[in-house]
């Protein structure tokens, strides 16, 4: 079940436990704790989430792989300053 869950994360990226379930075919209680054995090892990195979809709550496990940090967003980063080509030099 390690290897499954694993390499649905590496396919998919971060995901719901309950889509993980959902798409593995494994009883959400069996992947939750998992999970959590996967999380105080260290290969996946977990937090609780609540999304509103239609809205109607839903509260859930969202991971990911402990090695795949999420990509930065796109566009100037604050305290990045832009470099200026056109020095002067004064004499």
């Amino acid at each position: 079940m390690t290897d499954s869950i694993l390499g649905f994360l590496r396919a998919n990226g971060e995901q719901l436990d309950v889509d993980m379930a959902a798409s593995l075919h494994i009883p959400i209680a069996d992947l939750r704790d998992e999970v959590a054995r996967l999380a105080s090892v260290g290969d996946l990195i977990c937090c609780r989430v609540t999304r509103f979809i239609d809205g109607q709550k839903i509260e859930g496990t969202s991971c990911r792989l402990s090695c795949d940090p999420p990509t930065p967003a796109r566009g100037r980063k604050p305290g990045v300053k832009k470099s200026d080509d056109s020095e002067t030099t004064s004499y």
